[in-house]
Formats: structure tokens, C-alpha cells, sequence
């Protein structure tokens, strides 16, 4: 009965800057697992952004529907704290066929709160409620409008406010990580508040943090009484934890952890991508970048981490990851 109950929940795919890019998102959706994806965000200021500037961070749009090239969507992210630069730059997204836009309201980057960005409104309700209402009156129901938000700034006191203003706005789905902006991303994630903030708002809410296993993922449900879920950093961590996620859901069935080989062999691929259009030294930082990512909660990770951390060469790089070619890559 509990896999039946649980069948229907969504996962997203949530934006890291720098690190999940077009490519990243590709390989990442090639296994069943995720529903949607985020984009970075779009740094929006005082002026309607150059088209340039969202294909470079929305290669997807430039080939509708705006789909990694397994189908699955990907909405465009902004962020900003003007209103009117936000409306501008959605309906410039729409123009160019974006399928959703998402507000960040999350970044807890301190160069970004410090001029004014994302989880830094978090300190004054009516000004989320400023920003998603006049997206959603630029975009006058022709797509969606979403949200993501942290627990507060310093502290949840305006927590459910926050999750408030941005229904209020006219939001279609809010996106909460489950701790305040100055924890960062230190354990523990508060999923319980997620669950408070729920009960106060009527639209969905999607459940976000700390969710690296199967175990984490009933956990997160069960606390925060949300059907879906975003992963980030986990799923670059570990890239069919998604799909075991799904697979779980579909059959009730567990499927063994991902073995070193099987994320090994992701690197190489993403490597083989980014090559066709990146220089090697480029792609080096790049597959370091993601292996980094993957120690988390990994022994064998760490070992292959430390061991080839100092390593310059990509073709060195690459030969020295220890890859049993028995395991499909993720392709």
C-alpha cells in the first residue's frame, strides 16, 4: 500500500551555479528519475537582458520544447530583487519560449545577498510578494511562475510569511530548502518546517535538502508531508539516485548502490562533452568539480579524489579513474 500511496511523487532536478549546466542536466536525465529541471539563475539587475544571455544559460531554449534531449523540461531561473527588471526579463523568457520561470529566492551566496539577492529578501515578505506578483502579471498566465525559498534569512520567524507571499504573488508551486540561509548547507535539514510552511499555503510544495538516500527521501516525505521533492547536490553525488528513487516507487523494489565504477564512468562521459567544446584544462577543473561532488557519502570517491586531485592532464586524469567497463555509462 505504501508504494501504491507514493507512486505520483515528482522529482526535480534543482540549479547549482557553475555546476549543473546543459550538459549536466543531459546525462543526468538519460535514466528515468527526474520530472523537471531548473536552470541556473539569470542575474537580473535594472535592464531587460540581450536573448544571449538566456540561451547561454538555457541552451534548451533554442530548440523547442525546452527539453534536455531525453524530454524532460527545464524550466528558466531568475533572480533579482526589482520587480519591474524581473516582469522584463520573464516576458523577454517567454519571448524566447520558456515553459516556466522560477524565482530564486534561495541563494545563499554571500556576493549575491550582498547586492540584494536572492535568499537576502527573505528578510521582508512583501517584497517576495513584489517580485512573484509582478512575474506573474508580466507572464498574464500564458506560463507558470514558481518559487524557491530557504526558511528564513538569520531565522524561520518569517518562514511561513515568506512561503505566504509568494502564493499571494500568484506562484504556481514553491520549491523550500530546508534550512535558513546563514546554516548554509550544514546539517541537519529542518523537513518538519517544510511540513509547517505546507500547511499554511495551498499550492504544491516541493520538499528540498539533504536528501541523499532512499532513506532520506521517505524521511523527507514523511516529515514534511509533501509528494515531491528536488535534489541537488545528491544527485550530482550520486546520479542514479533518482532513479533508484523512482525505481523504489514503481516496484517497491530496492536496487543495490551505485558502485564507483558506475559514477567513474559518468565523468568520463561528461568529460567527452564538455571536450567537444571546452579546452582540456577547462574540462580538468570541470570533471574535478563534479568528482568533489561525488565524495559525499562515498569512501571509494574520496580515495579516487585524493588520489587524482593533483593531476593536470584530462587524458591522465581520465585513464587513472578506475572503471570496470562491464557497468554501462550513464549514455
Amino acid at each position: 500500500m505504501v508504494v501504491n500511496l507514493l507512486q505520483n511523487g515528482r522529482i526535480g532536478l534543482a540549479p547549482m551555479e557553475g555546476v549543473i549546466d546543459a550538459l549536466t542536466r543531459d546525462l543526468l536525465t538519460r535514466h528515468a528519475g527526474f520530472d523537471w529541471t531548473v536552470t541556473e539563475f539569470v542575474r537580473v539587475v535594472d535592464a531587460r537582458l540581450p536573448p544571449r544571455v538566456f540561451y547561454k544559460h538555457c541552451p534548451e531554449l533554442a530548440q523547442p520544447p525546452v527539453a534536455t534531449p531525453s524530454g524532460i523540461p527545464v524550466h528558466l531561473q531568475l533572480l533579482g530583487s526589482d520587480p519591474a527588471a524581473l516582469a522584463a526579463n520573464a516576458q523577454q523568457a517567454l519571448k524566447l519560449g520558456a515553459v516556466s520561470v522560477d524565482l530564486n529566492f534561495g541563494c545563499p551566496a554571500k556576493l549575491v545577498n550582498r547586492h540584494d539577492g536572492g535568499a537576502s529578501l527573505l528578510r521582508q515578505p512583501d517584497r517576495v510578494y513584489q517580485a512573484v506578483k509582478a512575474v506573474h502579471d508580466a507572464l498574464d498566465g500564458q506560463i507558470p511562475v514558481t518559487a524557491k525559498i530557504r526558511l528564513g534569512f538569520a531565522n524561520r520567524r518569517l518562514a511561513v510569511a515568506c512561503a505566504q507571499a509568494t502564493e499571494a504573488g500568484g506562484a504556481a508551486q514553491l520549491v523550500v530548502h530546508a534550512r535558513t540561509r546563514d546554516e548554509g548547507y550544514r546539517p541537519p535539514a529542518h523537513w518538519e518546517w517544510i511540513g509547517k510552511i505546507r500547511r499554511h499555503v495551498s499550492i504544491p510544495v516541493v520538499a528540498n535538502g539533504d536528501i541523499w538516500t532512499l532513506e532520506d527521501y521517505w524521511k523527507a516525505r514523511t516529515l514534511s508531508g509533501c509528494r515531491d521533492v528536488m535534489l541537488g547536490r545528491s544527485a550530482l553525488a550520486d546520479p542514479w539516485l533518482a532513479p533508484r528513487i523512482r525505481h523504489w516507487l514503481q516496484t517497491g523494489e530496492r536496487l543495490p548502490e551505485s558502485s564507483w565504477s558506475m559514477r567513474a564512468n559518468v565523468l568520463k562521459e561528461y568529460a567527452a562533452l564538455q571536450r567537444q567544446q571546452l579546452p582540456d584544462r577547462v574540462v580538468v577543473s570541470l570533471v574535478k568539480q563534479w568528482l568533489a561532488q561525488m565524495r559525499q557519502g562515498s569512501a571509494e570517491a574520496e580515495q579516487n579524489f585524493q588520489r587524482v586531485k593533483r593531476l593536470t592532464e584530462l587524458d591522465q586524469l581520465l585513464d587513472s579513474l578506475i572503471v570496470d567497463e562491464q557497468h554501462a555509462a550513464l549514455a
